[in-house]
């Protein structure tokens, strides 16, 4: 099993930054890949960044792209997304993922872990 902490989320002004952090505990590897997806009520959950267990392939949703960067440190087991220029838009419930790959992850396949999330709200 692996546990996913996340936290850094928190009310925002449109045009502002946060940067959510994910601790993984547990039978952690850092041979794992991570990512951030969000959720907004009645809707489904969606893959916003990806990235691999060498920090590398990343992958982000055309929504966030240029604004926001996933990155990791595997020596604390701890993937971070720093997200700028925030838009009302982004206001969601953000979780963070484990996967065995970036493709399982991207799709959904293999064993993947979730946290409980963060929320974030942008305000305009």
């Amino acid at each position: 099993q692996v546990q996913l902490v996340e936290s850094g989320g928190g009310l925002v002004q449109t045009g502002g930054s946060l940067r959510l952090s994910c601790a993984a505990s547990g039978r952690t590897s850092s041979r794992a890949a991570m990512g951030w997806f969000r959720q907004v009520p009645g809707k489904e959950r969606e893959s916003v960044s990806v990235i691999g267990w060498i920090g590398i392939p990343t992958y982000y949703a055309d929504s966030v792209k240029g604004r926001f960067t996933i990155s990791r440190d595997n020596a604390k087991n701890t993937v971070y997304l720093q997200m700028n220029t925030l838009k009302p838009e982004d206001t969601a419930v953000y979780y963070c993922a484990a996967g065995s790959s970036v493709a399982d992850l991207s799709s959904g396949g293999g064993t993947i872990y979730w946290g409980k999330g963060t929320p974030v709200t942008v305000s305009s």
